[in-house]
Order: C-alpha cells, then structure tokens, then sequence
C-alpha cells in the first residue's frame, strides 16, 4: 500500500466516521475496489479510527473534561452510599447512560466474527443491503417529531434504544453516527444532545474495537504491520475527523440531515447492482 493510498483512506475514514454514512462501508468498498482487503487492510482500518476518537476528544474537550470529573464524583458517592439516582445532575446521569448504551453491545460482540467476515469477503452485497437500511434510519429520524430532551432528561429506556442501534452499526455499511444520531431523535433528544451523545459514546465502542483488533494483529502478522504510513494515516483521519464534525453539527442543527438519506439510498442501490454484476461474471471488479 502506498502513502498515497493510505491518505486516500485517512480521509475516507475522517470524513465517514461521522457524517451518517458509514466508515466501514465505505473503507469495505474502497478496499474491494482496490485490492486492499484482508487482515492487513483491518489493522490499517482500527488505526484509522484511533485516529477519529482524537478528533471527538478535541472537538468535545469540554464536555469530556467535566464528564471526567464528574465521574471521580460518582466514584466517590458510590462508594460512601451518597449516590441517589433521583438526583443526578446532566453530567453525571450522561455517563451513567453511555454505560448502559455501551453494554447493550456485549451481545453484538458475540457475533464479532461473523460481522468481521462480512467486511472481509469478497461480495459486497451485504453492504449496499445496509447502505438501504441506513437511509431508510436517517430519511425516518429528519421526519420523526422532534423533542427538546438534554442530558438530564435521559433515560435508561432512551440509553437501551441507543445503545442497540450502535450495535447493529457494527455491521459495514450501516452508520454508527447515524444509527446513534437517528436513535436519540427517535427517543426526543435535542439535535444538539443527539449530536453529542452519539459522539461521545463513540468512545468507548471504538476504542475497545480497534485495541482489539490491533492486538491480533500484532499477534498474528506483525511483520506486515507498515508503522510510518499507519502513523500519515493516524494523523489524516484526526485531522478531517475534526473537519468532519464540525460539519455534521451544521448540518443536524440546520435539519439538512435527510441529504444523507438520499446519497445512502442512491450508494446502496448502485452497490447491489454492482454485487449482482459481479456475481454473474464471476470476480470482483477491481479498479486498481
């Protein structure tokens, strides 16, 4: 893989990762297309999103400066038998709600396999099937009355409803940001909560995803492990992921949120015609 490739991948990445369009879709379809697939090309992919939580850190510090500290409160209440859960403040009932949203992904992991076999085959038919299903969320959420519920407001029915649809996200092809994103206006959060708790509860997910893929990685073919261009393409996704979230703020706040449901209808539609071509002659496509 060249440097040149890896940047292209950088900013497929940063850009993807948040605007509602899927990042493992599009990286499953740009690495089909060019050759690129493989356990070498899912290494490449987690550092990528390494990448990406740089930007969510940067763009939310303040928010995840006083989540931090507002945990090492809750610790403490915890602990001493202070907590009530009556009386949590928006930060601290934030955290307890991205924790239970985080753990309906426990059975998803389950089938962790079988959702990295999807990305790795070499059909990509599974993808424009999800590419659909990710309009069809995103087209529902901008038509979906819209409510003004924050952070205080929360609930753990609204953190379960969330939280699975960012695991069915772990498909390829299907939005994290806009399965989260789309989750929380469906339950009546603000544009602006939505915006902030689908990204911020990117963290944790990603994180965990992508240290457990570089582990076996290393494990396993350590030796095919490209360390300066993991490193350009690191600093590119991190880089436009800041870009990249800026606009999808702009964007859900000014109610243009639908664009992405018309531009993932039209992709999953020209996938599957692409699959089924393929299908009928009998190898992939390659543009390489």
């Amino acid at each position: 893989m060249s440097y040149i490739n890896a940047i292209f991948q950088a900013i497929i990445q940063g850009l993807t990762e948040f605007l509602p369009v899927s990042s493992s879709g599009h990286l499953s379809l740009y690495q089909h297309f060019t050759g690129n697939s493989g356990e070498g090309a899912l290494m490449f992919s987690a550092i990528l999103h390494l990448g990406t939580l740089v930007a969510v850190f940067v763009a939310f510090r303040k928010t995840i400066f006083a989540l931090i500290k507002e945990l090492g409160f809750l610790i403490k209440d915890i602990f001493t038998g202070k907590f009530k859960w009556k009386e949590m403040n928006g930060e601290r009932r934030m955290i307890i709600m991205i924790i239970i949203s985080t753990a309906c992904l426990i059975p998803f992991y389950l089938f962790k396999d079988w959702f990295t076999g999807i990305a790795e085959d070499a059909s990509i038919f599974a993808e424009g099937i999800c590419f659909l299903y990710t309009a069809g969320i995103l087209y529902m959420s901008d038509r979906c009355i819209k409510k003004n519920k924050v952070a205080k407001d929360i609930t753990a029915k609204d953190a379960v409803t969330v939280g699975f649809f960012q695991g069915i996200a772990l498909l390829p092809g299907v939005s994290r940001s806009g399965s989260t994103i789309s989750a929380g206006l469906f339950t009546g959060f603000s544009r602006s909560t939505a915006v902030q708790y689908s990204f911020i509860l990117g963290i944790p997910a990603i994180l965990g995803g992508c240290l457990l893929e570089v582990k076996e990685a290393v494990e396993t073919n350590a030796s095919s492990i490209n360390i300066p261009q993991c490193i350009v393409g690191f600093l590119v996704a991190a880089f436009v992921g800041i870009c990249a979230i800026k606009l999808v703020d702009w964007l859900v706040k000014s109610d243009k949120f639908k664009v992405f449901a018309y531009y993932t209808f039209v992709l999953g539609v020209i996938v599957l015609i692409v699959a089924i071509i393929e299908m009928i002659i009998g190898h992939p496509i390659s543009i390489a």
